[in-house]
Order: C-alpha cells, then structure tokens, then sequence
C-alpha cells in the first residue's frame, strides 16, 4: 500500500521514498531505463518545488516538520508517458567527448544541465561506471533516467574513445531540460508579481493544518510546464531568407530558439539554430537531436564517413530532410545540397548498384563501411571529383567503387529528388531568385562557366 503524507486525506500526496519506489515499479518493463533515488537523490532537489522524472515537471510540496511529497497522479502519468517512449539502441547521438568544441550558448542556465554532467562524468578516472559507486555528491540519474545502463563505448585506433546515447535518451533529457527551463521561467513570473488562478476543480485553501497561508508551491502544482501560453509553437518560415551571421548576434536569440517547435521531427522543442554552412543561410530552428543526425561525420575537412543513420536522411525521412535543407536560400535555388552532404547522398543512393556484398547468416550484407571523399570544391565545380571508397571490408579489401565528377553527381541528385520530392524539385530552381536577400554572399567566379556558381 502506498504510504500517504496525511492520512485521510484526499490530495493523493505521497512521501519521496514512496514515489522513488512507485517510480521503478511502474517503469520496471519499460524500454528506457529509470534509476532508484529519483525524487531523492541528486540531481533531485525536492527543496526548490519541483523534481524532473522523464520529460515532466512534477512540483513537490513541504507537508509539514521538514517532509515533502508529491502528488501520486503525476508520478504515474510521467511514468506512463516515459514507458511509450520505444527506443533503438542502434540509433545513437554522440555526447562527448568534444575536445576543444565551444560551449552552447546559453541565455539562462538549468540545474539539469544534462550534457555538462555527462561531459563531466566521461573526464573522470575510470568513466562513467565509477560515478554510479561513488557517494561525494556526483549524479546517479538524469531526471529519473539510468543513463549510464545505455551509454555505449566506441573506440578508434585503440586510443581515442567516444560515448554514445540512443537518440530516443538524447530526445527526452533535452525535452527535461526545456521544460525545466519553461517552469522556471514562470515561477520567476508569479514571484513578480503575476497571479497564477488556480483551476476551479481545486479550490484554493486557506491554509493548511498549522494555519499558514498556501503558498506558491501550491500554484506551481496547479500550473506547470503544460501551460499552453508557454508551449513552443511550430515554426512557420519566420527566419527564412535571414543570413546566420547576422541573426546569431542578435540578443536573445537563443531564447527566441526555444520558442519553437523542432522544424524536422515537429515533436521536440527546438534548442538550436540550424544553418547551411555552404551558404550561411538560417535554415530553422531545430532540437539537439536532429541536429546531430544532420551533421556530417567527417574523417576529414574532405572525407565523411557514410554511417547508418544517413539511411533516414535519404531514405526512410527523406521528404522531410531534403525539405529542411532546401529551406536555405542558396541550397534552393541550385537545386542542391551542400557538399558534405551530396557526397554522403552520391555514396549511398547513386552508387548503391556498385557496393558489393558478402554471406551472411540472414542472407547477404552490404561490404565494410562506405566512405567519400573529395579534391576540389563546390566554388569550383569542374574540377571538383567525389571519391567513393568501401574500407573494412571482411574479405581484407579496400576499394574505391567509384569516381563521380561533382557536376554529374549534382545532376544525378536533381532527378533523384524530383522523383523522391516533387514538392521540394518544384520550389527550387535558378527562376526561384526572387526571394533572395539583396546582398548575397559574394560570388566565386566559376572557371568553367555555365553558371553553376550562384554564390
């Protein structure tokens, strides 16, 4: 049975032990993997009004003699939610480590905070697994979530080590970090001044049992990160045209980010501001995650390593990626990708007949890894030459598959994405000129002529 802070009444509330235990009860068959001391042990903070578990808020209230509790409805209904989340363990974000990258910018900060902490865990002796027996202090969950059971190990060359999350971890910390950063932005409001009602289900209460006033702790219960005025909203082409050097600059864009909704997957809330870097120009705001399955994996400045994941980006969410990036102006008009990611599509879509494959136990496989590289530039497309290579081979080849000029690569592409989306072919094209900004970036003279260098 479980424990209830004041016993014969019908508030539901329940003690931090009891709702850590009902925590892992209810998410015990789950596909994500939830830790114990959830509600009680760090990053959990159960003094300052809330707790995170999942992608959800749930405020805390002080019952008297030093004891919190929070309300057994909530917990359930995070658990609920949390235990619908499916999730890949083949699908994974890199988190680190990132030697030498800059830090996110950031107009306010969260406790959570989650990539920090686990940026800080990945440096400590010994790795992640340590923190979990260590007791000075250090995290033993992220809102609720066992991290570490996921985590995954990569390491190249025998030296260099990365850690991994799957992207489903990746979209729901990111959303715990959003609505934390929601509530505490409106809890900064009511403590301004600005009255929060409470809805009429809940009548408000005059005190409570030692005769003291409810407090705010009450309204934020009432009123949290579902606030509809405080929900992000879908982005609708508001940046579109802007060049990113300029709008980066801007103060309080990164707060104006997080307004909206993730531009590709329309289900996150968006933290960051996607941008071609070929051309400059904004394309949207999108979440983390989606911003790192975008990325190119680059060996080199002029070599991309062709992973599993570009598999969504130009076949199972194609309509959706080649969409998103043509929200570039530049991108649009050519009726193009930029270049790291026309030699990932050339790899995998264009020389798919030529990659070879080998016995295996369901069949046959694709060989080893493909791998693309390039002499030249898009600036200078005539000389410019993708080279498709497949390294790791299980038979102990390497071979390079083929050697693909960058003006016939671009040709392939144009009638690949007419066939694959119409829609997007048919907003794109060189007579689309009329949305540009007046000053583009400046033209690189094209050597070869035929007017294939716009910008």
């Amino acid at each position: 049975m479980t424990e209830r802070v004041v016993p014969g009444r019908a508030d539901g509330l329940i003690t931090l032990d009891a709702a850590d235990a009902l925590w892992v009860g209810l998410t015990a068959g789950g596909a994500v993997p939830t830790a114990s001391g959830a509600f009680t042990r760090s990053p959990a903070r159960a003094r300052t009004g809330y707790v995170l578990i999942g992608s959800r808020v749930v405020a805390t209230v002080e019952t008297g003699g030093g004891r919190w509790g929070v309300a057994e409805h909530e917990v359930r209904r995070a658990a609920a939610e949390l235990n619908a989340v499916g999730m890949d363990r083949r699908d994974l974000v890199r988190v680190g480590p990132f030697h030498g990258a800059p830090e996110p910018e950031h107009d306010e900060e969260t406790p959570l905070r989650w990539r920090r902490r686990v940026a800080g865990e990945l440096r400590l002796p010994g790795g992640p697994g340590r923190g979990a027996r260590d007791g000075d202090g250090r995290p033993c969950h992220l809102a609720g979530i066992d991290w570490r059971q996921v985590l995954v190990e990569h390491t190249h060359d025998g030296t260099r080590r990365t850690w991994w999350l799957p992207r489903a971890v990746v979209r729901l910390l990111d959303a715990a970090e959003h609505a934390e950063t929601r509530w505490l932005r409106a809890a900064g409001t009511r403590e301004t001044g600005v009255a929060v009602a409470e809805p009429p289900s809940r009548p408000r209460r005059a005190g409570d049992a030692d005769g003291r006033r409810a407090t705010g702790l009450e309204d934020r219960r009432a009123t949290g990160p579902e606030d509809p005025a405080a929900s992000p909203r879908p982005y609708d082409k508001e940046l579109e045209g802007r060049l990113y050097s300029v709008l980066s600059r801007k103060p309080g864009i990164a707060r104006e980010v997080t307004g909206w909704v993730c531009a590709v997957c329309r289900a996150a809330p968006a933290a960051v501001l996607d941008h071609c870097h070929e051309h400059g120009y904004v394309r949207a705001p999108v979440c983390q995650s989606c911003n790192t399955r975008e990325r190119p994996d680059h060996l080199y400045a002029n070599d991309v390593r062709v992973a599993n994941r570009y598999t969504r980006l130009f076949r199972t969410d194609a309509d959706d990626w080649l969409r998103h990036w043509h929200r570039c102006t530049g991108c649009r008009a050519r009726t193009i990708l930029p270049l790291p990611h026309l030699a990932a599509w050339t790899a995998l879509i264009a020389c798919r007949s030529l990659r070879p494959t080998h016995r295996a136990p369901r069949g046959r496989e694709p060989c080893g890894a493909l791998r693309v590289s390039w002499t030249g530039s898009q600036n200078a497309p005539r000389s410019c030459l993708l080279t498709v290579t497949v390294d790791f081979c299980p038979a102990g080849e390497h071979r390079v598959l083929a050697q693909v000029p960058y003006r016939e690569a671009a040709e392939r592409f144009r009638g690949w994405l007419a066939d694959t989306a119409p829609a997007v072919a048919a907003a794109a094209g060189p007579d689309r000129l009329d949305g540009l900004p007046a000053q583009p970036r400046p033209v690189v003279a094209d050597t070869g002529g035929e007017g294939l260098a716009l910008f």
